[in-house]
């Protein structure tokens, strides 16, 4: 069954972005694979200063996402992986979306709206990196053409965390 994709905005997070994002994702359903607990504000103040020095040095990077209608959904986009461990010097691709949003086709969409924007870049591949379990996360990996290269072991909990990549050079973006 096809179904008609979403309208989906990117925009670079603004300083009010910050608000909008501790609100959509104060759900513990929505950071059930991001250590469960809702994150406190200065975690997103930070994270959206973060995003904007990205998209200014890079051209790219965790954009806000909005429906047609303006409304803050959650985030989209790419950054360098930020961690000491894991694909270090690789670009992540990522996606939050608030509970509401789930199961409609935004994150696919910005996504794929992503990858564009990383090949204008000249970004030659991505990696996303899952935690196990996150059925929806790897589905849209699945969706964008990802596939799991390897897993790293995770060091705040006792799994393998999963590494997918894409080559953007090869890939042709999937259709559904």
């Amino acid at each position: 069954m096809n179904r008609a994709l979403p309208v989906v905005r990117l925009r670079v997070p603004t300083d009010e972005d910050a608000i909008a994002w501790h609100r959509v994702f104060d759900d513990p359903d929505v950071m059930a694979f991001h250590g469960g607990a809702s994150a406190e504000l200065s975690v997103y103040e930070e994270l959206t200063a973060r995003q904007r020095r990205h998209d200014a040095e890079l051209g790219f990077c965790l954009w806000t996402m909005t429906d047609e209608s303006g409304r803050v959904i959650g985030f989209t986009g790419a950054q360098p992986w930020p961690r000491d461990w894991g694909p270090k010097g690789e670009i992540e691709i990522g996606w939050r979306l608030g509970r509401a949003f789930w199961g409609k086709g935004y994150a696919t969409v910005a996504a794929r709206m992503t990858l564009e924007r990383l090949r204008a870049a000249g970004v030659a591949s991505v990696v996303a990196m899952v935690r196990p379990g996150n059925e929806r996360s790897v589905a849209v990996t699945r969706r964008l053409g990802m596939e799991l290269e390897r897993t790293f072991p995770h060091p705040r909990f006792d799994e393998e965390a999963l590494c997918f990549r894409l080559d953007l050079e090869t890939a042709v973006t999937q259709s559904n």
